[in-house]
């Protein structure tokens, strides 16, 4: 406990070295007396007529993120933080918009937007914005959800002016540019992306039906961010043009900058670019209205799934509402992790193979969710599932809160604002978000005050104002052709939509800003090349043959490390696919010195996580730890590895989740396509070829006893190494991974693999999927194993510009000029082993046909006449100078090590990479195109709906073989006999 409140207190102590200019912390509004300058801001007038309005610098020793928050005079707020650690700058522009300004009739307008203004601004050409930043070395990308729209980029420390001129150009900039064309090709690509999250995916409608009926007609949350499809359909660029002048102005916006950068200069900088630009109307903080439900609200779907679903759903409070922290700790009572009600009643003794609560706060709304899977083989009903939450909200009554419920969410609390503080992009979104939200980006305290403030007699009180004897939707999901299995009949069915008469869009005027300078041109990188740290490696190992390696990361007091042993999939024979899954799955259960629950309980308390997974080669057991936790945290990794109980109704519980798991997959368009890809060109006769879920058939064959032997047989010292990333000296560290030196045993043989198999070259192998919205397209071949200095680095160079980067070939044909798909890319993967090139995208029903035409058109062209002299430089550019990104985490180093690890990489062998891409030419890259694009050399796995695009494929001209989700031959329907 001592740890915790330390911790608390060191992050609620911040307040106290804030320098607060303006208290409010609100950009200056007509309404509103501005901000009085600081003394600094008098002493040394900023730029553009800026002012200073908070500053925080957290004491020696203290938790917290040092910024300073500046207001332009168009109402631009302005956050900075300097971060010297890492060569990069984050940048991220918030406009205060979402879904929840939308009107009725119009959804999905600010989800279009997020697209839209990566399509060109009046200085910056179509496609321009992701060549731009990925020629840079940079990421970027844009998100929407019902209360904000953010952009957001990562780029090397040189390149932040640019930043700066690309995000105030389509901030002020961008009306004029919108064309008709891009207007439509965006709806297309929201359409498929529709297509893809939700109309094909399963239960991806739930969020939808349930706001419908959970929210008044009208209200902004009741239609889902990406809105419906038919208010799309209606839009037009007027409405759009509207839209945007009325909610994208600077003064609806904050700029939060965050890394290695100069303050002085980076102020210059912004005033020059977003200075001019004219403020927008003035915008009110939205207003929370109630909602209540006089009855509950059963509603049902039949739906593409597997397994049935449970959704219930209570109204609540609102975001930073007094009662949102004790709702938040009696949701986690409820059903959060394996020492909730839910886990007990439900999942534990095999009623349903998932189970959870949730407490899912909005700007103008909460909801406390209830959701549970039923499991097959128990027999458990939908109609079993609402009586079972029913009795478990009331069982909260009787059971009450314990301290160790409090803890456990103040710990989660704690340990996660430290967890975001390990990148940038971490501490940027974090102040950002508060920025936009409470007008500080300094409620970290706050935040942390009111979860360490909740009583027990909170969370009863709120259990009793807001969830008990409260009427909800109960969601009933059921599959394809059983209305029957609903938990109860529907008592509310969705209104017919009442969509207001069309208003005259005509009656706005764009803003335009004057400059003095030309925003045509395109500023230069600064005149310095950011210095890449890779992180120092340190080597040791264990007398029992364990090998460690480490690096030492002192921003962040925390640990992240993975120990691996080498069994996985290749482990495995035919006959017992997913026995190396289920047996990390074990160890993720009861030990012989401690139940699962009081295990989830130690870790939940120490702000720790350690999760285990199998995968084609190895079993890893992932650790993130507060490093003053760490020793606490690794005995309960010992505890799991080198004494797991393996309880006979542990396994049972765990075999039949991963049977329905199983049979959920089969429902996955995505993970069939691929799956079925990588048996054709690796082998049915390969178990690692296979899913690591392993089959219906095999699983239902392993007992127990099957695992324990695999278990004895393969989790040994002699297989196994660790990788470590910590704020810890390398002597201090090994001392503490010494707690698994009485770990023994020898190295697992290598396994044995078969031959791979012929492929059938050139054919077209399809997979019904009856009713599915999209096709899923793999098209490739088997390929070369991972080298990281030879032809396979090479190989992938070679691909960037065919499909690897967003304004790939590929990606700019299919998605941007045809409007197909949400992305498609191409690319090479390898293992040790082997490897694979496939181009895969999932497109519109159709587009199949003509999809895979373009396809082949990009492979084969690039194949026969290779790669522009442009494209080689805008390649060199982006992979070289994205290295200033690679090291940043302690994630992104442990990412780092384990390549290191994994293949046995010499030391510099990041110094011969940069070599080879500095050096590589056209011919080299033209060479390699035309040896491995072979399109002949290449099958093809379709799966879509065989009734809808059969006869078009038919006409492409390809050997057609149809298959089953598990890759095998369908037979032909036999001819009726005739009598």
């Amino acid at each position: 406990m001592a740890m915790r409140s330390t911790l608390i207190a060191a992050l609620m102590v911040s307040v106290s070295s804030c320098a607060t200019i303006n208290t409010t912390g609100n950009a200056p509004t007509p309404s509103q007396t501005p901000p009085s300058p600081s003394a600094e801001t008098v002493a040394n007038p900023l730029p553009g007529g800026m002012q200073l309005v908070e500053a925080f610098t957290p004491a020696e020793g203290e938790i917290g993120i040092p910024y300073k928050k500046y207001v332009l005079p168009n109402g631009l707020t302005v956050v900075i933080h300097e971060d010297k650690s890492d060569p990069l700058v984050h940048a991220d522009v918030t406009y205060h918009v979402g879904s929840g300004r939308e009107e009725m009739g119009k959804s999905g307008f600010a989800h279009f937007f997020e697209h839209m203004m990566f399509q060109g601004s009046e200085n910056v050409a179509d496609e321009e914005h992701f060549k731009i930043i990925s020629e840079a070395g940079g990421t970027l990308n844009g998100s929407t959800n019902s209360d904000r729209t953010n952009y957001y980029e990562t780029i090397p420390s040189n390149q932040l002016e640019k930043v700066l001129w690309l995000e105030a150009d389509r901030m002020g900039f961008f009306l004029d540019a919108v064309t008709e064309e891009k207007f439509e090709n965006q709806r297309e690509t929201v359409k498929n992306e529709r297509g893809q999250n939700y109309d094909n995916r399963p239960y991806g409608l739930v969020s939808e039906r349930v706001g419908e009926a959970l929210y008044p007609e009208g209200h902004p949350y009741s239609w889902t961010t990406i809105g419906y499809i038919e208010d799309l359909n209606r839009a037009n660029l007027t409405d759009l043009k509207k839209f945007f002048s009325r909610w994208y102005g600077p003064n609806n916006a904050t700029l939060t900058l965050g890394g290695d950068l100069n303050t002085e200069e980076t102020l210059e900088w912004v005033a020059k670019y977003f200075g001019s630009i004219p403020r927008g109307p003035e915008v009110e903080a939205p207003e929370f209205i109630p909602v209540t439900l006089e009855a509950d609200r059963y509603i049902s779907m039949e739906d593409k799934v597997a397994l049935p679903l449970l959704y219930m759903s209570i109204p609540t409070v609102y975001a930073r509402h007094p009662d949102e922290a004790p709702l938040d700790v009696l949701m986690s009572i409820m059903g959060e992790g394996r020492t909730s009600i839910l886990y007990k009643n439900l999942v534990k003794d095999g009623l349903a193979v998932a189970a959870n609560a949730g407490h899912g706060c909005r700007e103008l709304h909460c909801a406390f969710t209830l959701t549970a899977l039923p499991n097959p083989a128990s027999g458990t009903t939908l109609t079993d599932l609402d009586r079972i939450l029913r009795e478990s909200i009331a069982e909260f009554e009787t059971r009450g809160v314990e301290d160790d419920d409090l803890e456990r969410v103040k710990a989660g609390i704690v340990s996660g604002m430290i967890y975001g503080l390990e990148s940038v992009s971490g501490k940027v979104s974090q102040l950002a978000f508060y920025e936009t939200f409470t007008g500080s980006p300094n409620y970290t305290s706050k935040d942390i005050e009111r979860y360490s403030n909740v009583t027990k007699e909170d969370v009863m009180r709120v259990y009793h104002q807001y969830i008990k004897d409260k009427p909800a939707v109960i969601m009933s999901v059921v599959p394809n052709g059983q209305p029957e299995t609903i938990a109860a009949p529907d008592t509310w069915s969705m209104y017919e939509r009442t969509i207001p008469e069309s208003e005259d869009t005509t009656d706005f005027e764009p803003r335009y800003a004057k400059d003095d300078f030309d925003r045509s041109i395109q500023p230069k990188a600064a005149d310095f090349n950011p210095m890449v740290k890779l992180p120092e490696i340190w080597k040791s190992s264990m007398e029992n043959g364990v090998n460690i390696l480490g690096a030492v990361n002192t921003e962040t007091p925390t640990t992240a490390l993975q120990l691996r042993i080498e069994v996985g999939d290749r482990q495995q024979t035919l006959e017992n696919m997913g026995i190396a899954s289920l047996t990390a799955s074990m160890l993720g259960e009861a030990t012989e010195f401690s139940t699962n629950e009081e295990l989830s309980n130690r870790l939940a308390k120490l702000g720790s996580s350690i999760s285990v997974g199998s995968d084609k080669r190895y079993t890893s057991i992932t650790v993130h730890a507060l490093t003053e936790n760490l020793d606490e945290t690794l005995a309960i990794v010992k505890e799991r590895l080198l004494h797991p109980k393996f309880d006979e109704a542990d396994f049972k519980r765990l075999k039949e989740q991963t049977l329905q798991g199983i049979e959920q997959r089969k429902t996955q368009p995505s993970a069939i396509a691929s799956g079925v890809f990588s048996l054709l060109t690796f082998g049915h006769d390969n178990p690692s070829a296979h899913p690591e879920i392993g089959t219906t058939q095999t699983v239902n064959n392993i007992t127990l006893e099957d695992v324990k032997k695999f278990y004895a047989d393969h989790y040994t010292a002699g297989s196994a190494s660790i990788i470590a990333v910590s704020n810890l000296e390398e002597q201090v560290l090994e001392n503490k991974l010494s707690i698994f030196s009485e770990w023994s045993g020898y190295p697992n043989p290598a396994p044995k693999l078969h031959p791979f198999p012929e492929l059938e070259t050139g054919t077209l192998y399809l997979i019904d999927k009856e009713g599915a919205a999209q096709s899923e397209i793999r098209i490739g071949k088997r390929a070369l194993p991972y080298d990281a200095t030879g032809e396979y680095y090479r190989a992938r160079i070679m691909n960037f510009m065919l499909g690897g980067a967003f304004n790939s070939r590929i990606n700019l044909n299919l998605r941007e000029d045809k409007g197909y798909t949400y992305g498609a890319r191409s690319g090479f993967s390898g293992s040790d082993i082997g490897g694979i090139f496939s181009a895969r995208a999932g497109v519109r029903t159709d587009a199949t046909a003509d999809s895979i035409v373009q396809f082949v058109n990009e492979i084969k062209n690039y194949a026969e006449n290779g790669i522009k002299e442009e494209e080689l430089a805008f390649t060199k550019s982006a992979i070289g100078q994205s290295d200033a990104l690679e090291y940043e985490t302690p994630f992104d180093k442990l990412s780092f090590l384990s390549e290191v690890e994994t293949y046995g990489l010499p030391d510099g062998f990041t110094e011969t990479q940069s070599q080879i891409l500095e050096n590589i030419t056209k011919e080299e890259i033209d060479a390699l195109a035309k040896k491995h694009l072979q399109i002949d050399d290449m099958i093809m796995v379709i799966m879509g709906d065989k009734a809808v695009i059969e006869d078009d494929l038919k006409a492409l001209g390809y050997p057609i073989v149809e298959l089953d989700t598990d890759g095998l031959p369908v037979p032909p329907p036999q001819r009726p006999k005739l009598d």
